[in-house]
């Protein structure tokens, strides 16, 4: 028997989703000219298309957001639009919330919920919402190429032509990535736009991916998320900011990195071109980065510190100055930022050296996450950067450091620091015996606890205290004081003996400023390359045009 009489006999389909998604589409050609759907009918074309059960990726990661979409989506009526499960990279506006308590959605799979994380660990209390999994960018991005294969996608791009070819400009970020998934699995991909126009500057994605264009009633929302103002950069963020670049980017010739976003790396920054030349580093460390455009970047990019860097997203304010720098960033040919977040996140992992960042709690043994009691704040891209990536093969100065086993077959490993006060704001002890996540996790009925990046990834911890070198630790013991002994007089650091640290010293788990070379006093603002707003735009030139918000001039 052939294989077309087998289908015959079974009755099986191949073409199920094709033919679904071409029935879907068929309810709202009336209103459609081409691809283009006019803006009064959103609301309608989405209760047409729109099944029960459907998964749906709403694109908004932590700065672009898919605002027109959003806000239409949350307007469906839910007798007719209901339980979705939602596929979001950030759960950050109100009405991303607002599905869940309308009943237009149930379920969710994200990556970072920051503006919205106690408003969805009440609603998880309440029982309003259902949450699949806390993902890392990349993993949330491959499970849409896996088993969240999305229905629809709803994207925001810059502009659009008749034919629904786009542009996304500077803030590229994950559009290519959902636009992908969804339209060669025949899911419906609509998009809104900030304008239509009759020629684009460039084609990021071309319009046989497209189904739906529809112009915003205003332009999707845009934040300035990676903007510090050095105004508010403290002595002490100085100071450790001294800690990371002597006791670990000279120590281990750190050459390719990634920065989390933060006033502690943004001071590292705009030290650069102050204290890291003071010590000779230039050309020696922080050559090629994975990063936004940092507006603090920008002293150490105009002193000839940086080669390259490739970004995740944007930045508002700095599309003229990276347009104006296409030896540093990937620009197109018209000049602006081509910025990919799936990309820059897969460059963090595998491509460079080192991972710099944060946490808000950290546990005896290193774990840590920024998951706390009634915070459901979720991980964005720091798992996958802040981990080794065992599949690495490349050898680099910074990676072969950190060999510490002999034999014929030895491996390197990615650095990865964290970097925190032993206290955040309202005295918050950052280092803790128990992580609260393990609590949330088990209240939350999640299978495994959230933890943001595990103890056994991290190489170095930064403090105020001094650096402590985990990876050089034989055991756990010895990994548990190295950590206490730069905790301050947080619990894990009031009960270090003391006694104990010159034998870390002389072992080289633990450095403090003074075995650095590093005067704490000399920890002072005046080291800052800039130290404003205003002095980052005089250093660009006037290229770089921060939002209203920065300017105190």
């Amino acid at each position: 028997m052939n294989r077309q009489a087998i289908d015959q006999v079974t009755g099986r389909s191949w073409t199920t989703r094709r033919d679904q998604k071409n029935s879907r589409l068929e309810k709202i050609k009336c209103f459609m000219k081409g691809r283009v759907l006019p803006t009064d009918r959103i609301v309608n074309a989405l209760e047409s298309i729109l099944a029960p059960g459907d998964q749906v990726v709403l694109e908004g990661n932590n700065q672009k957001q898919a605002t027109f979409l959003s806000r239409a989506l949350a307007m469906a009526d839910p007798n007719k639009v209901n339980r979705l499960h939602m596929i979001m990279s950030s759960i950050s506006r109100p009405e991303h919330l607002d599905l869940f308590e309308k009943g237009i959605a149930r379920k969710v799979d994200f990556a970072y919920s920051g503006p919205q994380s106690l408003r969805i660990s009440q609603m998880l209390e309440d029982g309003q919402i259902e949450i699949g999994s806390i993902h890392t960018y990349l993993e949330l991005y491959a499970r849409m190429f896996v088993d969240l294969i999305p229905n629809v996608a709803l994207v925001a791009a810059d502009k659009a032509d008749a034919e629904g070819n786009l542009y996304t400009g500077p803030n590229t970020e994950e559009t290519p990535t959902i636009v992908e998934a969804t339209a060669f699995r025949n899911g419906i991909v609509i998009v809104q736009v900030n304008e239509m126009v009759d020629r684009l500057p460039r084609v990021d994605i071309p319009a046989s991916w497209v189904d739906i264009v529809v112009q915003a009633d205003e332009p999707y929302q845009l934040e300035a998320l990676f903007t510090r103002d050095p105004r508010l950069i403290t002595e002490t963020q100085i100071l450790m900011a001294m800690i990371a670049i002597r006791g670990v980017y000279e120590r281990h010739e750190v050459q390719s990195l990634n920065h989390g976003v933060g006033f502690n790396t943004a001071a590292i920054e705009l030290l650069l071109p102050t204290y890291g030349e003071k010590l000779g580093l230039r050309g020696k460390i922080c050559k090629h980065w994975a990063l936004n455009p940092h507006p603090t970047m920008i002293p150490a990019i105009e002193s000839g510190w940086v080669e390259s860097i490739h970004c995740f997203g944007g930045e508002v304010g700095m599309e003229a100055y990276t347009a104006a720098r296409p030896d540093v960033f990937f620009t197109g040919s018209d000049g602006s930022l081509r910025s990919n977040r799936a990309y820059s996140q897969m460059a963090g992992q595998y491509g460079v050296d080192l991972f710099i960042g944060s946490t808000l709690q950290m546990d005896a043994v290193g774990n840590s996450s920024t998951v706390t009691s009634g915070r459901l704040t979720g991980f964005g891209g720091a798992p996958n950067m802040g981990h080794d990536p065992r599949g690495r093969r490349h050898a680099t100065p910074a990676w072969l450091n950190m060999i510490s086993e002999e034999g014929t077959i030895v491996r390197g490993k990615k650095l990865v620091v964290q970097m925190a006060e032993t206290f955040q704001k309202g005295d918050q002890p950052t280092f803790v015996e128990s992580l609260d996540a393990v609590e949330v996790g088990l209240d939350a009925n999640m299978p495994i606890a959230p933890v943001m990046i595990y103890g056994d990834d991290v190489t170095h911890v930064v403090t105020e205290e001094g650096v402590a070198y985990l990876y050089k630790a034989r055991d756990l013991e010895e990994r548990k004081l190295a950590i206490a002994a730069v905790a301050g007089v947080s619990s894990l650091g009031r009960y270090h003996d003391l006694s104990l640290n010159d034998q870390l010293r002389s072992d080289g788990l633990v450095a403090f400023p003074e075995d650095l070379g590093i005067r704490r006093t000399d920890a002072k603002r005046s080291l800052l390359a800039a130290k404003s707003v205003e002095d980052l735009v005089e250093w660009s030139g006037g290229l770089y045009k921060p939002p209203a918000k920065f300017r105190s001039w």
